[in-house]
């Protein structure tokens, strides 16, 4: 009797801790995707960095002046704000940045010094924006450039050779002012500086060496590299990756050898993706902030977006305006909304609601559950899942992804009387909706896309009401907020993860609105990634630039789709996007 009371207890324990773990599991994986989602709205609370002895303090604007510790090469200093470490502190304050810029002037124009090509001025990161940018200012006899050389002895760096974009904006000037970009963390930088007269002379040639510390962020200066099929030129320009998980808060600009060459230090959250407005760029530096910076590393603009989180893209919209995608603090919904940032005054205005804009669709939904394949999202209402945005200034109207419903989906009339115009994506996800009228014919056979994110204006049609339209398919199918059920082709993940032999896809897509059709015109496979990603061209020559972020890897393809070259990066889980830049406030 003993013997069968025991074992029958034994059985109890068992049922009760099997039960236990069923229950405990999921509430801690749960718990566990929550912590790692909420990692987007963190932020930077500590922005110290180590210098140097403090050779001089500047009461006027509150920072020190320390030695910057780059070896014997060159002698260059850092300022450091004096509320450095206090509470609430960050560089992306635009008094903070008058201050430093206070500074910097001051010590340019100090009685009875001579900045010159062999004994510069050269502050190390001066506006806390880019840890290995080195500020440059001296003056020269003779209107000249600059070019400069960037030579690391280490095996698979090659040299790294730019001509500096002056703050002047001039080409050819006496006094010159630049941020040095390119000096590879963690190595001895042999740096050449090279100056050219007017007529194409060499003025003077200046050489020192710079020893940089470590990343900031602890990520690998290198990326593993494969080289493609294709042996067509890669397009000038930076790597930029954008949101890498895990290392939140930067963003990071690789070469074409996959050596980085500028890491950009954030308040938090990542790029969505980098504007251009002359010698400035805008993007996002924390969740629920933006900035213009300038090629020196200098904040001069800060939009704050009270009451809203960014979320998935930026960009142009109407004259003086800037569109982003975004979600309301707090609100029921998530990435749902669409702001409009005045960029003159900062007035932020919310200007659509798609809650609103396709209710009686929103009707038809549900919050995600804790069994969804997004199940760390459960208890979020991510009805639509709005990922990328493209304004379309002929007829004011926006195209916009959405990942949830495997659509793209343009808005005409956007700051009249917005209304939806058509959808494009699988037909048969709308049939039973009010919005089965408003889908574009699929003309052809091809499978449609699913998952897509980043879809993008490419080029104009053959004639009014026709346009091109650039698409990273994910190819994966996956319904999180409505009880749906919808066969998909074979060649369709529905996989988190690479499970077989699936491919994700760059598609272009022929928009014929006269006819409301949409045609697939071009295509090619690239690595699978269920989720995030983006596929860009860049460069005169039609290249592309295809970020794969669940497979961990971005590859530079040509016109044809073939690929030049592969790179493989870290991160955890995934990376958000990646684009080459020609970045211009850098390099003229």
């Amino acid at each position: 009797m003993t013997k069968k009371r025991n074992w029958k207890r034994l059985a109890v324990i068992l049922v009760v801790a099997a039960v236990a773990l069923a229950v405990i599991i999921p509430v801690a994986v749960l718990a566990v995707s929550k912590l790692f989602t909420a990692q987007e709205h963190a932020v930077r609370t500590d922005w110290s960095f180590e210098t140097g002895d403090v050779i001089a303090e500047l009461e006027e604007w509150q920072v020190d002046f320390a030695e910057a510790e780059l070896g014997e090469g060159l002698r260059a200093i850092q300022l450091v704000p004096q509320d450095i470490g206090e509470e609430g502190f960050t560089f992306y304050d635009l008094e903070v940045q008058q201050r430093l810029d206070g500074a910097l002037q001051d010590i340019k124009t100090t009685q009875g010094m001579s900045w010159t090509a062999t004994t510069p001025l050269a502050v190390l990161n001066p506006f806390g924006t880019g840890s290995n940018g080195l500020y440059l200012y001296f003056e020269t006899e003779q209107d000249t450039k600059v070019t400069y050389t960037i030579h690391v002895e280490a095996d698979g760096i090659s040299d790294f050779t730019a001509e500096a974009a002056d703050a002047s904006g001039k080409e050819y000037t006496r006094n010159h002012e630049f941020q040095l970009i390119g000096l590879v963390p963690g190595e001895r930088n042999e740096v050449t500086l090279t100056m050219t007269g007017t007529w194409g002379n060499t003025r003077q040639v200046v050489r020192f060496s710079v020893d940089m510390p470590e990343t900031s962020s602890g990520y690998s200066t290198r990326l593993e590299v494969t080289e493609g099929s294709s042996d067509q030129p890669q397009a000038e320009g930076l790597f930029a990756m954008m949101r890498v998980n895990g290392y939140l808060g930067y963003g990071f600009f690789f070469d074409d050898d996959g050596v980085m060459r500028y890491e950009m230090v954030l308040e938090g959250y990542g790029f969505d993706r980098l504007l251009f407005d002359g010698d400035e760029i805008l993007t996002c530096v924390s969740s629920s902030k933006l900035a213009r910076i300038d090629g020196l590393g200098r904040v001069t603009r800060i939009y704050t977006l009270d009451g809203y989180d960014l979320h998935h893209d930026i960009g142009y919209g109407a004259d003086g305006e800037l569109l982003a995608l975004a979600e309301e603090v707090g609100g029921e919904t998530v990435e749902d909304r669409l702001l409009s940032i005045d960029l003159e005054t900062g007035e932020v205005t919310q200007l659509l609601d798609f809650s609103q804009l396709m209710e009686p669709y929103f009707e038809m939904t549900r919050k995600v559950g804790p069994t969804d394949d997004f199940f760390w999202q459960a208890g979020e209402w991510d009805w639509l899942h709005l990922n990328s945005l493209q304004y379309m200034p002929e007829d004011d109207s926006l195209i916009v992804s959405s990942r949830e419903t495997s659509a793209i989906i343009k808005v005409k009339g956007l700051h009249s009387q917005p209304e939806l115009d058509w959808l494009a994506g699988d037909e048969r996800f709308w049939q039973d909706t009010p919005y089965a009228g408003l889908c574009l014919t699929q003309e052809g056979d091809f499978v449609p896309q699913y998952g897509q994110h980043c879809v993008e204006y490419l080029a104009d049609g053959e004639e009014d009401g026709v346009y091109y339209l650039a698409v990273y398919n994910n190819n994966y199918w996956s319904l999180n907020s409505r009880d749906f059920t919808l066969e998909v082709a074979d060649s369709v993940g529905t996989g988190l993860y690479l499970t077989d032999d699936e491919t994700s896809q760059v598609y272009v897509y022929r928009i014929d609105e006269n006819n409301r059709t949409f045609a697939l015109e071009d295509s090619f496979d690239v690595p699978y990634s269920s989720i995030v990603s983006n596929g860009s061209q860049c460069g005169e020559q039609g290249n592309w630039v295809v970020n794969s972020g669940v497979a961990m890897v971005f590859g530079e393809y040509d016109a044809n789709g073939e690929l030049i070259r592969e790179y493989a990066y870290e991160c955890t889980m995934q990376n958000y996007r990646t684009f080459k830049y020609e970045m211009n406030i850098w390099f003229r």
